[in-house]
């Protein structure tokens, strides 16, 4: 906004600021630059939005301090998944969550501040060059070819590590029915970016048997999606199946940053920086109402499987995490306050035993009108209770 461009752009800096509500000569007093990058973001994302929609836009590519990757990753977070973004910025090698949000946006760090050329810088933007050529190269090479599966239904699905036998198993099943399925891993990013998705319209189905973000939700873990996970789904007609999965655990870093409030509870140290807790009744019961809400929001097919016998691999029977009560605790509070028109299934079984995973699957088939060629009725209704 300030001094005058060295090279003359195809869309000037009036249109976008205009774009954005905002007035390019107001703005270059100097005495408004809050006002100022809140327009020229809000600017630049309409602007990009439209290139895109015209079929103008095949990558892009954003360089400079914090101040314009704020601007820039604002406008690449309102392109689609799978666009090439690139942003080369000084804060690139530090916690860039706030600029990425749930969108695929790669970043390089620039090094040096962006100002002026000299014998690092020109390498390191020359790299950037390369890299986006490259990636919008790949782009348009995909939509050629054809990616695998293009064209056929699509299920998100979620998954945790003590989940992922039960998502493997259902996955393979669903696949073998010509489902095509996008596991999202539940570190929240991943549920907010499968929700993003969903609310994109991109999903005839959701398997969302990890629902653990809910955990971390209510118990101040580092891997909460937000009080409104799970909603995304049933509020857009889709097709949902939903499980307990992992609501047994919240999330922590290493050991010595666990809140003093849980200093006597459950840890288990999954790995060097990851500790879990153990969620008790209360807070399941919690967890447990929470569920029933985003249930309870369903406007098309939706259903509720319970395993009695342990909602993740550390709950179960003898299990570091096994704890009948705080389970029952979560169940009771999904009856309570679960509508009558959404069906709640206990299953006799563990969630990542077989025969829960094979239901799973097959329940969401079924609601998306397909039959699983992988087994048959009677074999998909063992274990129900």
């Amino acid at each position: 906004m300030l001094g005058e461009p060295a090279y003359a752009p195809d869309i000037a800096r009036a249109e976008v600021a205009a774009s954005g509500g905002g007035d390019l000569e107001r703005f270059r007093s100097g005495a408004h630059k809050d006002e100022a990058m809140a327009s020229m973001a809000a600017g630049l994302t309409a602007v990009v939005r439209r290139l895109y929609e015209q079929g103008r836009l095949q990558g892009i590519l954003g360089m400079g301090g914090s101040g314009s990757t704020s601007i820039a990753t604002a406008a690449m977070r309102a392109l689609p998944v799978g666009v090439p973004k690139l942003m080369v910025s000084t804060v690139g090698g530090g916690d860039v969550s706030a600029y990425a949000g749930t969108k695929d946006i790669t970043f390089m760090p620039s090094v040096l501040d962006v100002a002026g050329l000299n014998r690092i810088s020109r390498r390191i933007y020359a790299n950037a060059a390369a890299a986006i050529a490259a990636m919008a190269g790949a782009e348009a090479a995909s939509a050629v070819n054809g990616a695998a599966g293009a064209g056929g239904p699509l299920v998100a699905a979620t998954m945790f590590g003590n989940t992922t036998a039960a998502v493997d198993r259902a996955r393979a099943r669903l696949e073998q029915a010509g489902i095509e399925v996008l596991v999202f891993h539940a570190t929240g990013t991943g549920g907010r970016a499968m929700e993003d998705l969903v609310r994109d319209g991109q999903f005839q189905g959701i398997l969302d048997l990890t629902t653990t973000e809910l955990a971390d939700e209510v118990c101040g873990g580092l891997m909460s999606a937000g009080p409104e996970r799970g909603r995304a789904g049933p509020a857009a007609g889709v097709p949902v199946v939903f499980a307990p999965g992992c609501v047994d655990m919240a999330n922590f870093g290493a050991p010595d940053t666990v809140p003093p409030r849980y200093a006597n509870r459950r840890l288990y140290r999954w790995n060097p920086n990851v500790t879990l807790l153990r969620t008790n009744p209360a807070e399941n019961a919690r967890i447990g109402e929470m569920l029933a809400g985003a249930a309870n929001a369903a406007t098309g097919p939706c259903a509720i499987l319970w395993p009695r016998r342990g909602v993740s691999m550390l709950d179960s029977p003898g299990g570091d995490f096994w704890d009948p009560e705080a389970d029952r605790a979560c169940y009771a509070a999904v009856r309570a306050h679960l509508k009558t028109s959404v069906p709640l299934t206990e299953v006799d079984a563990n969630i990542n035993d077989p025969g829960f995973a094979d239901l799973a699957a097959d329940t969401l088939l079924a609601m998306m009108g397909r039959v699983s060629s992988a087994v048959s009725p009677a074999a998909a209704a063992e274990g129900r209770t």
